[in-house]
């Protein structure tokens, strides 16, 4: 949907708006973050004009450019063996895997599938940048980052996390910051279907840095 505003106003002036407006439930903007041209950005932050600005939620926890197909978004099955054999080399002392399965049950309720959607051209970029940011801050050698889109059913893989390194202490640590990082962060949203019902899966909250929709 389309919104005017005068010049210099800012990411608070639009959500104001929005609680005028009553368009978005303001449960949903005490919780979200926003984005701005697909970054982050705080209330603040000055629109110009033809600004895409998106009103995310807390997100459930893709390619392109120089990580190639290891940082995908994808909507059929994922080959777990054959993504982390192509990043093994010869300098690698270990491979940390981190194979994020849908489990038959959330709580005790029975679970018949889950259905994740993403806000894909954010959410790749975000996972680009997770990639870059492990091998930079853990020394790691490589990494892929693979997430699946669409209706997963029991068993199936819904994120691959391989990280490729010299030192597993490194491997085991990126790993985990990884996976932690981006359920907080990238923009992708889990729904899940029980044999009773269905529900979107409450998002972890955002990280302090992160702008929140917040009064």
């Amino acid at each position: 949907m389309w919104r005017e505003l005068r010049v210099g106003e800012s990411v608070a002036d639009l959500l104001a708006l929005l609680r005028r407006e009553g368009v978005v439930a303001e449960e949903m903007l005490r919780s979200a973050a926003v984005a701005v041209n697909h970054e982050y950005a705080a209330e603040g932050h000055s629109l110009c004009d033809g600004d895409e600005v998106a009103i995310l939620p807390p997100v459930s926890g893709g390619a392109g450019d120089g990580s190639g197909d290891l940082v995908q978004l994808v909507r059929e099955p994922m080959d777990a063996v054959a993504i982390t054999n192509r990043i093994k080399a010869g300098t690698d002392g270990a491979v940390c895997v981190f194979d994020g399965i849908v489990r038959d049950n959330t709580k005790g309720r029975a679970t018949l599938h889950l259905d994740y959607e993403a806000y894909e051209e954010m959410a790749l970029r975000q996972m680009r940048e997770l990639r870059e940011h492990a091998i930079a801050r853990f020394g790691v050698r490589e990494v892929a980052l693979v997430h699946r889109l669409g209706r997963l059913v029991v068993g199936e893989t819904s994120v691959l996390i391989v990280v490729a390194s010299a030192h597993r202490g490194a491997a085991f640590d990126a790993c985990r910051w990884l996976i932690d990082t981006l359920k907080k962060t990238v923009p992708i949203w889990k729904r899940e279907q029980f044999v009773d019902g269905a529900v979107w899966a409450d998002g972890e909250p955002f990280p302090p840095d992160i702008g929140e929709a917040k009064r």
